[in-house]
């Protein structure tokens, strides 16, 4: 099931006109605070109706202008995760959950989703006495057992701390491979959208200015200015070889081995690893004795300039791409241009566990 969305809405000095596809898994619609990305989904959920365009789930349509179709929220078959849990706090979890419930639903379904969610052990507990991502677990699950056709997230780890914030990226992890629905997922952070996306769109002044596969949305240089200087990287699709008594977890990429430190996963575990364009050094001949433990073989495929004083450089590291942030100077210096066989060096403890995802991307 896709979800299709085409609209425009006029809101006195900002202009909303979006146009993407949101296929099966989670779709991240990613921009700065005020880009338009809450104003979408309130669309898709029918709690604001655009001046323009339609909405189509499937082979169901939820809005038409020029139809006259406007179906109602509850028709729309929609779950919908607020950046706050919004659990009524005079109800247990238990009942929380099954108030999402169609009447005269069973209990298996609820049982099957709480084990998804690993919130069993908070059924006979009041909101009160739940952490803040406990809070967000229950209120996915209560959208879930509303057997939506699809599942809208808006900011749902904004208000949480690091330490929350990775504990529950793993239940969004499995929530994406087994949810049978698209899942629109609005954030402005790029490690959720890198740990998460099947799908990316990117929302700037109320456009959208890129749409397509995450990895390679993240991936090309002309979609850094809207990603951030200091946020830009690539993924790396990855498998578990081993674990080392010395701390690091051995890693088989397409082009090479890629040492970090522990990773919480089983060996032959596929995983998705971000690497920050800023963190990537880049040689014309393999280095020798330097500290960086990974030293990938790649290809430049494009040299972007910017206005000042940095280039960003797209690269192919066997079948995936990444991206390199270095001087104007140094790329000319190493003669950097299309087709160049060079090498990428990535220090092992650059990258962070919340840069290392479960789930091969795509």
């Amino acid at each position: 099931m896709t979800l299709v969305v085409d609209i425009a809405r006029d809101l006195g000095a900002f202009r909303l006109a979006v146009t993407f596809e949101a296929p099966q898994g989670v779709t991240a619609l990613f921009g700065r605070s005020g880009a338009g990305k809450t104003t979408v989904i309130n669309a898709v959920a029918g709690l604001l109706r655009p001046d323009r365009g339609r909405i189509v789930l499937g082979d169901r349509v939820l809005f038409d202008a020029g139809e006259g179709i406007d179906l109602p929220v509850h028709r729309r078959r929609v779950g919908y995760v607020f950046q706050d849990g919004r659990l009524f706090p005079h109800l247990s979890v238990a009942k929380n959950l099954a108030y999402g419930q169609p009447r005269g639903a069973g209990s298996a379904e609820l049982d099957r989703v709480a084990r998804l969610l690993d919130i069993r052990p908070l059924l006979d507990r009041p909101p009160g006495a739940l952490s803040g991502g406990e809070k967000q677990r229950v209120a996915i699950g209560r959208a879930l057992l509303s057997e939506p056709d699809i599942l809208l997230m808006d900011e749902p780890l904004a208000a949480l701390d690091a330490a929350r914030k990775a504990a529950i990226l793993p239940y969004l992890e499995r929530l994406r491979d087994e949810a049978d629905m698209p899942i629109l997922y609005v954030s402005h952070a790029i490690d959720e959208v890198a740990r998460l996306a099947n799908t990316l769109v990117l929302i700037d002044g109320g456009t959208v200015r890129a749409a397509g596969p995450a990895d390679a949305l993240l991936a090309d240089p002309g979609n850094v200015r809207l990603l951030g200087l200091r946020d830009a990287g690539a993924l790396l699709n990855a498998r578990v070889v081993a674990h080392h008594d010395d701390g690091l977890t051995e890693l088989e990429t397409s082009a090479a081995r890629l040492f970090l430190p522990r990773v919480n996963a089983a060996p032959d575990a596929r995983l998705r690893v971000r690497i920050a364009a800023q963190d990537v050094i880049l040689a014309t001949e393999r280095p020798k004795n330097v500290s960086a433990l990974n030293i990938l073989p790649v290809t430049v495929v494009e040299v972007r300039f910017g206005e000042g004083p940095g280039a960003i450089v797209q690269l192919m590291s066997g079948e995936d791409l990444l991206i390199a942030r270095v001087t104007r100077r140094s790329a000319e210096a190493l003669g950097l241009a299309p087709g160049r066989a060079v090498f990428a060096m990535v220090k092992s403890v650059s990258v962070s566990p919340a840069d290392v995802g479960a789930g091969a991307p795509y």
